[in-house]
């Protein structure tokens, strides 16, 4: 019998940070969970991390951490970032699919938090291998795609019945997104369950593209200013002059 993705190993990664803004915020805390087979134990990898900056009042009611905390026991983040890589690239090299809620967020942060301390992309990082992404904010937007209401972690798990227990903390949202992945596939084995997790990786790339457009149409419409990245899962890095980084074209990007 033919082994489906949702049914076979899967890792997840989450992150906790001091704000919302991929270029200049900094990850506090970061998880990544790996299990081999649904409803087995699940091995946690955790990171606490001493951003270098205070941790503002805003994230702090958020996630809980503070910046006595993380002074005394958190790592200097150049070293917690290169280890979150290395970790990344494992799951890269087995080919085991890396679940990440809303993957454009903590995927470009950590891009920038390498390239701030360590002077290296994610790519350069992960060794030239890709990661296998899967997202459950794409996927249940792609087979659900008129239901309305927010569609949050907290929201996603309540409506597919997946336990979420100690929201906003990394390893507990990295075990929910995971659960919450094999969830949907197996509410939607036929939109999602016949293509492989590659299949599912370059689709999603297009499923959110188009999902992107929609709310920025929908921006237009409302004479919100707000502009909507397409790219996904990893926002391509900017330069101060609004270009694409690329290694004609490079520059450093704001501490």
């Amino acid at each position: 019998m033919q082994q489906h993705w949702f049914t076979g190993p899967l890792a997840s990664f989450d992150t906790e940070t001091t704000g919302v803004d991929v270029e200049t915020d900094r990850i506090v805390s970061a998880a990544l969970v790996v299990q081999p087979a649904p409803g087995a134990p699940p091995q946690t990898s955790a990171w606490l991390a001493d951003p270098g900056v205070p941790i503002p009042d805003g994230a702090r009611a958020v996630h809980g951490i503070t910046d006595e905390q993380v002074r005394a026991h958190g790592r200097p983040a150049r070293t917690v970032v290169a280890e979150i890589a290395r970790a990344l690239a494992e799951q890269s090299r087995a080919g085991r699919p890396l679940v990440v809620m809303n993957a454009p967020y903590d995927l470009t942060l950590l891009d920038r938090e390498l390239r701030r301390h360590r002077g290296l992309s994610l790519t350069d990082a992960l060794g030239g291998g890709g990661l296998l992404v899967l997202d459950p904010r794409v996927l249940d937007k792609h087979v659900d795609r008129y239901r309305k209401g927010r569609r949050t972690l907290t929201d996603l798990c309540a409506h597919y019945g997946v336990e979420l227990a100690g929201a906003h903390d990394a390893a507990a949202d990295a075990t929910a997104a995971l659960d919450l992945v094999r969830a949907i596939a197996t509410r939607y084995p036929v939109a999602l369950g016949g293509l492989s997790a590659a299949e599912l990786h370059l689709r999603q790339a297009v499923w959110h593209a188009a999902q992107a457009r929609g709310l920025q149409n929908w921006f237009d419409r409302t004479g919100t200013p707000e502009r909507v990245d397409l790219s996904w899962p990893l926002r391509p890095a900017r330069c101060g002059c609004g270009r694409r980084l690329s290694p004609e074209h490079s520059c450093e990007v704001a501490a």
